[in-house]
């Protein structure tokens, strides 16, 4: 990932886990057996070969200052800066696994706010301590679990591989069912045994899993919760049983439980869930900008962040943290709380205080955890905080539970609950986007209307239950026909939007004159009996039919009329000759 330092070109390439121990097993620093290393921890290990030096310079000014003191000659400025420097080691070497050192180092903190001579000796041994600590071996870090779920497909395709594990035969053959017309691949399991083997065999992306079993009701299926949710790489879980009580949520969030979904929900409904979550769990890569003036722990926090596929930068200057923060624009951001010339909370309040950025995560790092220093850091308007020195599963974790909540906002925010689809602020955005495309590459921009034929027929006659169900399944059908760079929302009510980067507004009718076809082969049952239902859109081109993308829309939208006009259930270009009321399928 790229790393911003002072003095440092900006590089705005994003990179794998590329920094790996070298040297012999028996280095210090390089933790464990190599090949049970971790990438994170071969990574660690080389951060703390390249700033071991550094470390020991920190440790020469704190023992020259504890000299200068035995002489009767410390003045405030090496004062000020042999504790400054044993307050950096404080963070940095237990970062690194020498965790003794660390607590020795506090201590020289503590002594060197008020260095009295007689203490000058004392403060000698536990220079001698660190030293000691520092030419060992640094201590393995504990592997933390991943922050990015795993995304395990079909040896068939990309299809999503979803394992229900229910011994009702009944709901799990519905659910399969289901999943097969949204193009899933589902497996069953009557019981966690069975369920254990199938994960074994073919790892799911995500498991529903009923919480009661005979003979030992929930016992075994937390047990299996809990394994899958322990897993390297965890398997997410969703549990879908027909008990509400509010122990049992409380019990399954315990196990690692990611959603409580109740068995009354309709194949369908639990099916969105599923592809809602996943959804929300494979947004682009999260950006993490984190700043520090220690470069070895900044170089350390990126090891132990940078192989959960996250974009991370790093910046030693606070000095430089505006331009920093809107050229990276985070969704994350990690603040040390004391930094020279801007401190951590200041930062905060600063963000804080900007709307553009008031909803970004931040979390503060910090030496000391005391009261004090925790109100200040929430006063500032922090989401969390975490101690040094740094432990990387705590980090992991903190940044992973922010990261979730950071996407969930912005799922709600920028999708249809009912459908999926993007609404129509994410949509206008996309299209904003793509229209900015086709000006650079000179490609033509399909914008579709769609509108679904006597909706409020639907409604008034056959219920809200079934409306809803016909426009989650329009929605389905325009997800899948459409590639994952088009723009596929919810305008309003019953009308969608589409947008084609690369395609003419021809093409674009053939397209959905193809999802017309296949839409209206959809039955949908209630107590009246059995329904199908159609749609009308229209079709136009950027730049060809209007220069702006207001213009293009209500050029697309006067062809849906038209469409309407001619008889429904058909798709028409913006063009004069299609007056014929030809539908586009013919």
């Amino acid at each position: 990932m790229a790393r911003v330092r002072p003095g440092s070109e900006r590089g705005a390439s994003r990179s794998s886990s590329s920094a790996t121990a070298g040297g012999d097993p028996g280095e210090p620093g390089e933790p464990g057996e190599p090949g049970a290393r971790s990438s994170a921890a071969q990574a660690l290990g080389a951060v703390w070969r390249e700033h071991r030096a550094g470390a020991l310079e920190r440790l020469n000014l704190i023992e020259h200052a504890v000299s200068a003191l035995t002489a009767g000659e410390l003045d405030e400025r090496l004062r000020v800066q042999a504790q400054r420097a044993a307050h950096s080691l404080i963070g940095s070497v237990g970062t690194f696994g020498f965790i003794h050192a660390s607590e020795v180092a506090r201590e020289l903190e503590l002594a060197l706010a008020d260095p009295l001579p007689a203490r000058a000796q004392a403060m000698s041994s536990l220079i001698a301590v660190v030293h000691r600590e520092l030419q060992g071996q640094a201590l393995a870090p504990v592997a933390a679990q991943s922050i990015a779920p795993v995304d395990n497909r079909s040896p068939a395709g990309d299809r999503l591989r979803v394992l229900v594990v229910d011994d009702d035969r009944e709901l799990c053959e519905r659910i399969v069912a289901e999943a097969s017309s949204r193009d899933m691949c589902c497996d069953s399991a009557a019981s966690p045994l069975q369920a254990r083997a199938l994960c074994a065999e073919r790892p799911p992306a995500i498991v529903l899993l009923d919480l009661t079993f005979p003979p030992d009701g929930m016992k075994d299926a937390y047990a299996l919760l809990s394994e899958l949710s322990a897993a390297t790489p965890p398997i997410p879980v969703l549990v879908l049983t027909g008990t509400g009580a509010f122990t049992d949520r409380v019990q399954a969030v315990r196990c690692g439980s990611r959603a409580f979904l109740s068995k009354t929900l309709q194949p369908a409904d639990v099916l969105d869930a599923v592809e809602q979550f996943v959804a929300r769990d494979r947004l682009a890569a999260t950006r993490v900008l984190i700043v520090d003036d220690d470069p070895s722990v900044l170089d350390a926090m990126r090891a132990l962040l940078q192989p959960h596929d996250l974009e991370v930068w790093t910046l030693a200057d606070p000095l430089r943290f505006w331009d920093t923060l809107e050229h990276v624009v985070p969704e994350l951001l990690i603040l040390d709380v004391n930094m020279p010339a801007i401190n951590g909370p200041e930062l905060c309040r600063t963000v804080r205080n900007d709307p553009r950025w008031s909803r970004l995560a931040v979390i503060v790092a910090t030496t000391h955890t005391d009261t004090a220093t925790i109100e200040e850091v929430f006063s500032a308007g922090a989401d969390d905080y975490i101690a040094k020195p740094i432990v990387g599963p705590e980090l992991v974790n903190r940044v992973a539970n922010r990261l979730e909540r950071v996407r969930l906002y912005r799922a709600q925010a920028e999708t249809d609950y009912l459908t999926g689809l993007a609404n129509r602020a994410k949509s206008d955005e996309g299209l904003t986007r793509l229209a900015a495309l086709a000006d650079r590459f000179s490609e033509p921009l399909a914008v579709a209307m769609l509108d679904i034929d006597r909706f409020k027929l639907v409604n008034d006659g056959h219920g809200h239950a079934v409306g809803d169900s016909v426009l989650r399944r329009l929605g389905e059908h325009l997800r899948r026909d459409f590639r994952g760079d088009d723009v596929v929302g919810r305008w309003g009510g019953e009308e969608f939007i589409v947008g084609m980067y690369g395609m003419t507004r021809e093409n674009g009718v053939k397209r959905l004159a193809d999802t017309l076809e296949r839409f209206g082969e959809e039955e949908f049952t209630d107590s009246q009996g059995t329904l199908r239902v159609s749609f009308s859109a229209g079709v136009a081109e950027y730049p060809l039919d209007g220069r702006d993308l207001r213009t293009v829309s209500r050029v697309a939208d006067d062809a849906l009329y038209r469409a309407k006009k001619a008889g429904r259930g058909r798709v028409l270009a913006a063009r004069t000759d299609d007056e014929t009321g030809r539908p586009a399928a013919q």
